[in-house]
């Protein structure tokens, strides 16, 4: 497991800052965390960063090293996960694409402690999901967090910490009470939010209705945790659930009554998949080099996607459903045309580790990918993926998600200390005729 090199900072905050500030207690309620002093201490604006302090509030003067020598020293010694060793790295190095690093697409905005990410599972980063450039759902400890840019202000939408009983009213399926729930990925999307467990709970919740409307554990494998959810809308119009889960199955849910109407066995674990935003197709990636593209209304496999070196754990499609996005533990996230799907049509590399999260924009312009700690890279889709923004942070990243109008990006930072919610703000070049229309 990739550990993140902390202890300088550690020993520093401790001194600088009061320690009970940043406990994490999983059974306390912290919506009523000292804001006002919490926001001067440990929030950072846009304008704070143009004047120059860090960011996440790391306040280098009183460490023993610069920034600068603290990024060398991360690079140096951050061990990457692997499940399988690479004898053709040199080989990968060669055919990865160059890109031009520097540009800005997304410019710092906003940096809140008051929200803190945090993770169940290191391989498992899809924790954080935008509604709107103002709202945004995440996991903190045994809570489902909603948090306000507008009012920098969080909200705690659901708490699985004890039992949980859905409410019959929105159920026709058979349910089952679950309780002390390990949320490891989660999705939203409109008004509902769809969470895995550990042990394979899946839970669903109406945003603006009380209660859980639906819950259940999808299987009794003893190594059953449920790797990735996603809400998609099929073919006919209705609105799905696709969870994948490590005892090698791949189930979808009917959202309008929760019922099952098919599991998909594989021959493998499988730790992410996805629809094509048609409905038409899945992405099922596991603990296999190989991506494999399947029917969504059959789970026929039509296609095997080759050329990882490691397993696979994060995907995504751009919105004009030709294209997929995948990302392995080999550093690497590549990209296919499914019109071809003999080789990738590109191969972008991380700085430092694994690929582990990955979004397209809505509007299809920027593709943003995640490595486990430290680094974000934004791609500009429209330049070929030629030229991109790295986004440069210390800690453990347990998500990222646009808003759905692509003006914000938001980045949930799992860390002890700097555990915090990062926001972008889409940069615009507006021409100077454009002031009179």
């Amino acid at each position: 497991m990739a550990q993140f090199f902390n202890n300088d900072l550690d020993y520093v905050v401790e001194d600088y800052y009061d320690v009970a500030e940043f406990d994490d207690n999983p059974f306390e309620n912290d919506d009523n965390f000292g804001e006002d002093e919490g926001k001067q201490k440990t929030d950072t604006s846009a304008l704070d960063a143009r004047n120059g302090k860090d960011i996440q509030g790391i306040p280098w003067e009183r460490l023993k090293h610069t920034r600068d020598e603290y990024r060398q020293l991360r690079l140096k010694q951050y061990k990457n996960y692997e499940n399988l060793p690479h004898p053709a790295a040199g080989l990968r190095k060669q055919e990865c694409k160059e890109v031009e690093i520097g540009r800005t697409f997304y410019d710092f905005q906003f940096n809140t402690r008051l929200v803190k990410s945090t993770i169940v599972h290191f391989q498992l980063r899809n924790l954080l999901w935008a509604t709107s450039k103002h709202d945004v759902y995440m996991m903190q400890n045994y809570s489902i967090k909603h948090w306000s840019s507008l009012l920098q202000k969080s909200t705690e939408v659901l708490n699985v910490a004890g039992q949980i009983v859905p409410n019959q009213e929105h159920c026709e399926a058979p349910t089952q009470a679950v309780s002390r729930v390990q949320v490891s990925t989660m999705a939203v999307k409109d008004d509902l939010i769809v969470s895995g467990g550990f042990h394979g709970e899946l839970i669903c919740k109406y945003v603006n209705q009380p209660g859980v409307a639906f819950c259940t554990k999808v299987t009794s494998d003893d190594n059953g945790i449920t790797n990735s959810v996603d809400i998609y809308e099929s073919t006919c119009g209705s609105r799905r659930i696709l969870a994948a889960n490590n005892d090698c199955n791949v189930r979808i849910f009917d959202i309008e009554n929760f019922t099952l109407l098919n599991c998909f066995p594989f021959s493998w674990s499988v730790n992410c998949s996805i629809a094509s935003p048609d409905g038409k197709y899945l992405a099922v990636l596991g603990d296999s080099v190989d991506c494999l593209m399947a029917e969504a209304h059959s789970g026929k496999v039509i296609g095997a996607l080759k050329g990882h070196l490691d397993y696979c754990f994060a995907s995504a499609w751009h919105p004009d459903g030709n294209i997929l996005a995948t990302g392995s533990q080999d550093m690497t996230c590549r990209l296919w045309d499914i019109r071809n799907l003999s080789e990738s049509m590109s191969v972008l590399k991380g700085r430092m580790g694994a690929i582990r999260g990955i979004k397209f924009s809505s509007d299809g312009r920027f593709l943003a990918i995640a490595e486990p700690a430290d680094f974000v890279h934004v791609y500009d889709v429209s330049a070929d993926y030629n030229k991109a923004q790295e986004i440069d942070l210390f800690g453990e990243i347990a998500g990222l998600s646009f808003s759905p109008d692509t003006e914000a990006l938001f980045i949930g930072i799992a860390d002890r200390t700097y555990g915090s919610l990062l926001e972008f703000k889409r940069r615009h070049h507006y021409h100077y005729l454009n002031s009179f229309m």
